[in-house]
């Protein structure tokens, strides 16, 4: 990853760690090991808007600091992301293909999205949007979704459980290209 890149991801994982959310629920205290207890990352009913905005100038961060341009989000992307991300929920496991043997190019021709999709990201944790955007970067094909210079639009959303796991995918397209080919993952 170039410096660039590196300095702009450390910087959005410190903005994760100054944000506005609602105190995690669970944890707190220190553990036999003598480090702190982990605590759950709640999402609160009104931080939809929020969240999608958040990871969204954090993705741009990162395609702008590799020369890649910016995204934009897009509702049918979304719904194709929110789908799957409850999906995965159900199935209880991070995959790319839903419940109903769906790809994710079946997924975002399913919401009526005519571009072409360039990439899905997936994720099954009690991490933030953005600690789980920085994992997604240290892994070589997510971070190939993320900042694939084709892309034009995204689609970001979740599903969080009851017991505060949640479920992360991030859809990326390119309008105006047509039929999709082939995808990353």
């Amino acid at each position: 990853m170039n410096r660039r890149a590196f300095l702009t991801l450390s910087s959005l994982a410190a903005l994760a760690a100054c944000t506005t959310s609602p105190a995690p629920s669970g944890g707190g205290g220190v553990g036999p090991d003598g480090r702190p207890l982990p605590r759950v990352y709640r999402i609160g009913p009104g931080q939809r808007g929020q969240i999608e905005y958040r990871m969204l100038d954090a993705v741009n961060s990162l395609r702008q600091a590799s020369g890649a341009p910016t995204l934009t989000l897009d509702s049918k992307l979304q719904a194709a992301a929110a789908t799957h991300a409850r999906d995965m929920s159900v199935q209880n496991r991070p995959w790319h293909f839903g419940s109903d043997g769906s790809s994710p190019i079946d997924r975002v021709q399913r919401v009526g999205y005519t571009g072409r999709l360039v990439g899905e990201a997936i994720s099954e944790t009690y991490e933030t949007e953005l600690e789980t955007l920085s994992a997604w970067m240290e892994e070589t094909p997510t971070r190939n979704v993320i900042l694939d210079s084709s892309a034009t639009e995204m689609g970001f959303a979740w599903h969080q459980e009851s017991n505060g796991k949640i479920w992360w995918c991030l859809v990326t397209g390119a309008s105006g290209m047509g039929a999709t080919p082939g995808m990353q993952t």
